[in-house]
């Protein structure tokens, strides 16, 4: 999953309100992504105030490599 939520999250709520699938829900320390429903479409990341919610590059894996 290409988002996630850092712990520059200070729970305001706003990504879990303008999220369109409901993907996002508070956790105890800070929102929590719920990979399932998430449908990476970035409007968590541009409500974000403090700008903990970031987009992720994840590497392809390499045939053979370890991880």
């Amino acid at each position: 999953m290409p988002y996630v939520i850092t712990d520059e999250c200070i729970q305001c709520g706003a990504c879990v309100a303008g999220c369109p699938s409901g993907a996002i829900e508070e956790g105890e320390l800070k929102s929590v992504i719920l990979v399932e429903l998430c449908i990476e479409c970035g409007t968590c990341e541009q409500n974000c105030p403090t700008g903990a919610v970031i987009f992720v590059e994840l590497e392809e894996p390499v045939p053979g490599g370890s991880g």
